[in-house]
């Protein structure tokens, strides 16, 4: 009995395992399963204006990103980490206090301000955990239970989220997010800062990230074309997020039954991702997986364009979702052959970058056609997929 004690207290004192408990609850959001109702039908605003405020959003972070970075190496990342569930927790506050559009303005600078604090030092954190313990070579396996924490909590909190708004309302969810989100403020503050501490500043580092990613696109022709055929494909299927639950509202599915079909996205995800291989197999080759995920991707949209039904849904959600939204993952593995080692984690991390760009760009024209005509704006994004279809020609040979 005592041995057993002593491991449970062992385990709650370990660092990894209380990044596991931070990485849980921060993701423990509710309100993720009825987004778009929240929008239209709490907050009476229009698609449009929803996909302004995601470029909002998007457009604080590449502000804030710098400033957060120097607060993290002046104050350590755990504190950064707490300041960042802070701003969340205030965040969802003022989200579910009122319905107005420039209160939603105000709540999506909160949380681009807490995205922007937690982004880098919570890896950061634990790689530097690691380090400290001699354990880096275990860094593969631990960040990737660490995002099997982040997907439970993802499961677990959609049909929460979906339950809580059919019974209280739809400000609710996001308003009772602010819990779980304080509580990873708390336990991040538990965590021990590593003596140990990388060399390259938070701040420094996302400076050459865009350096280096820009320098390294320009030189290397296969990995830029890869790069436009990711960014086509995976800035598409970010819109599903956006489209399915008011395609789910047309064809009249209960808000109550919102939260489980985010949770089957979410499986279907897994799924597909954790078989990359044994589908890539299946097709005979990566050229064939690439066209085919477009060629789905592009169908679904089509689809449920034409047809609003509740097999075009499912379709939708599954080919334009599942492969959609795991392409860029799909994508990252390939491009690891055309990167130098030593510049691997800059480049990636700035093609991300460059996607959030795009989508700043994006969301309001995609908005505004939603606005117009829902067909429209499928078409559009549809389309957009289909041109990742050229680069993919040029960097793939048989």
């Amino acid at each position: 009995m005592n041995k057993v004690m002593n491991l449970i207290s062992n385990k709650l004192k370990s660092t990894i395992f209380r990044y596991y408990l931070y990485e849980f609850f921060i993701s423990l959001h509710l309100f993720s399963a009825v987004l778009v109702p929240f929008f239209t039908d709490w907050g009476g605003i229009s698609q449009g204006k929803i996909q302004i405020l995601q470029s909002w959003f998007m457009f604080w972070i590449f502000v804030l990103e710098i400033p957060t970075g120097a607060v993290a190496d002046y104050i350590g990342r755990k504190q950064s980490l707490f300041i960042g569930a802070i701003f969340g927790v205030i965040g969802m506050l003022v989200y579910g206090s009122v319905a107005n559009f420039y209160i939603f303005l105000l709540a999506e600078f909160l949380f681009a301000t807490f995205t922007a604090f937690t982004s880098g030092a919570n890896e950061a954190l634990l790689y530097d955990a690691l380090k400290e313990e001699g354990r880096e070579e275990q860094s593969k396996n631990i960040f990737g239970k660490a995002h099997t924490f982040h997907l439970m909590a993802m499961l677990i909190g959609a049909p929460m989220g979906s339950l809580v708004a059919s019974k209280l309302g739809l400000n609710f969810p996001i308003i009772l997010s602010a819990i779980p989100t304080l509580i990873a403020g708390i336990v991040a503050l538990t965590i021990k800062e590593p003596k140990y501490r990388s060399k390259i500043s938070e701040s420094r580092r996302y400076l050459d990230i865009v350096k280096s990613g820009f320098k390294t696109l320009i030189k290397n022709k296969d990995l830029r074309m890869l790069t436009l055929n990711s960014l086509f494909v995976s800035s598409a299927a970010y819109f599903v997020i956006w489209f399915y639950q008011p395609l789910l509202i047309k064809i009249g599915i209960p808000i109550l039954y919102f939260g489980f079909i985010h949770s089957f996205l979410i499986i279907v995800e897994i799924l597909i991702s954790s078989n990359f291989q044994r589908i890539e197999n299946f097709l005979k080759g990566e050229r064939n997986y690439m066209f085919f995920t477009i060629i789905i991707t592009f169908i679904g949209f089509m689809l449920v364009g034409f047809k609003t039904t509740y097999i075009t849904v499912i379709i939708f959600i599954i080919f334009s979702g599942g492969f959609g939204l795991t392409y860029a993952q799909y994508v990252s593995a390939i491009m690891q052959k055309h990167i130098l080692s030593k510049e691997r984690a800059t480049v990636i991390s700035s093609i991300s970058m460059f996607r959030r760009f795009v989508l700043i760009c994006l969301n309001p024209l995609i908005g505004l056609l939603f606005d117009t005509k829902l067909f429209l704006a499928l078409f559009v994004v549809g389309l957009f997929c289909l041109f990742s279809i050229f680069p993919v020609v040029k960097i793939i040979k048989k």
